[in-house]
């Protein structure tokens, strides 16, 4: 299938729409209603630094919602206002945000069903209209909801498009497209939908195996079955990196998504050597401005004096967990929760370990002087934040009293 065909066809149809519909002013309105924080504000004028009691806030100077988030909440709220009766679905979770995602509902706004991990597009009907999320959809997707005439309103954001164009001239050169990501994320999902040949790795760990398998061959079907859930049909280790480009999600680790690139420079550059090198390997940044500026404003908090960390975000939100993955990396006692109620009564945290699992850690919150380090996913709306601060400075006066 020619995805970049199909999709310059789709974005030419009446069904499709990528902007606004006209309602931006009353929906700002509603969404600073909803979402903002004037007190998240007064941090931020006041050198992002809050004390009351013997507690001192630090809140990282970028965090919370970014532009591409933002913009595709406001598009879902327009989308609903624009067409008040339509029954209205969205492909997934608009963001990874559970207060947010709580909210479409609210607004009769559906979520694709999904059964045995396969998304049920069988509930929707020609003329519904469905709303494409923040990091998009795949290909497969837009081509279903198209046969079905739907009404398309596509929020994915320019940074997840600009990867996709990224995979698109791997393709048109041949190349097949290592993608530093999570095969079961819905943006490299998406990402992998519009590349031809890919092969998608999780970490450096990985990327060296691949690295050394380049150089060194090794056990094919050892290789193929270690990324048999994330490579493309058919894929031959042998034959299919003899050229390779470099793309990544969008909410990966900076850092580690170039050493990933450079690590595969380095190693076309050994096997092929300068003269062939550009024929072997190909490397465009697509590394996200919000993700970096929430990640190196965590890098500019960690190293304050902190007594704790609280990372806030969806425990499926990716940015959100490697923010978490610094202050881990940092040994400083951080605890990643999703909303204000995962703080229980009696100095107790339920909170989300890099390893995926719930845990209560009981007595987080010391009862003496502390300063208390605040961050937050880009898809963290500023009330959630506040909600926390509150509860932490309620909890500290509480056993202040006692």
């Amino acid at each position: 299938m020619d995805t970049k065909a199909f999709k310059r066809s789709l974005q030419h149809s009446e069904n499709y729409h990528r902007k606004g519909f006209g309602h931006q002013a009353e929906v700002a309105t509603q969404l600073q209603s909803e979402y903002q924080s004037n007190l998240i504000q007064q941090i931020r004028d006041n050198n992002y630094t809050l004390k009351r009691g013997n507690t001192t806030i630090q809140l990282a100077q970028a965090f919370g919602f970014c532009w591409g988030v933002e913009r595709a909440v406001a598009m879902a709220y327009e989308t609903r206002k624009h067409f008040p009766t339509e029954r209205i679905w969205i492909t997934n979770e608009i963001i990874h945000n559970p207060s947010v995602n709580q909210r479409m509902l609210e607004m009769q706004v559906g979520f694709i069903p999904v059964e045995a991990g396969k998304k049920d597009f069988s509930v929707v009907n020609t003329g519904d209209v469905v709303i494409l999320p923040a990091f998009g959809a795949s290909v497969q997707e837009m081509q279903t909801l198209n046969e079905k005439g739907c009404k398309i309103v596509d929020t994915t954001c320019p940074w997840v498009s600009k990867v996709w164009n990224t995979v698109e001239k791997h393709k048109k050169g041949d190349y097949t497209s290592i993608i530093h990501g999570k095969y079961k994320h819905e943006e490299t999902i998406a990402t992998s939908s519009f590349a031809g040949k890919y092969l998608i790795v999780l970490n450096m760990k990985e990327a060296e195996y691949v690295a050394d398998y380049i150089l060194n061959g090794g056990n094919r079907e050892e290789f193929i079955a270690k990324f048999s859930k994330a490579v493309s049909a058919g894929f031959d280790p042998d034959k299919d990196l003899e050229r390779v480009g470099i793309a990544n999600q969008t909410t990966m680790l900076k850092g580690e998504t170039e050493q990933l690139g450079k690590l595969f420079e380095r190693t076309m550059l050994k096997k092929y050597g300068p003269i062939d090198f550009n024929q072997h390997f190909q490397s465009f940044n697509t590394i996200c401005d919000a993700t970096q500026e929430r990640q190196d404003a965590m890098l500019g908090l960690v190293e304050e004096k902190l007594d704790l960390m609280v990372v806030i975000g969806g425990f499926n939100s990716s940015n959100t967990t490697q923010l978490q993955q610094i202050a881990v990396e940092q040994k400083i006692p951080s605890y990643h929760i999703d909303c204000v109620e995962r703080i229980k009564s009696g100095n107790a945290i339920e909170h989300r370990q890099l390893n995926g699992e719930l845990k209560i850690t009981e007595n987080w919150l010391p009862d003496n002087e502390i300063v208390v380090g605040i961050t937050s996913g880009a898809s963290t709306p500023d009330k959630v934040v506040e909600d926390v601060i509150e509860k932490i400075f309620e909890l500290k006066a509480t056993a202040a009293v006692v």
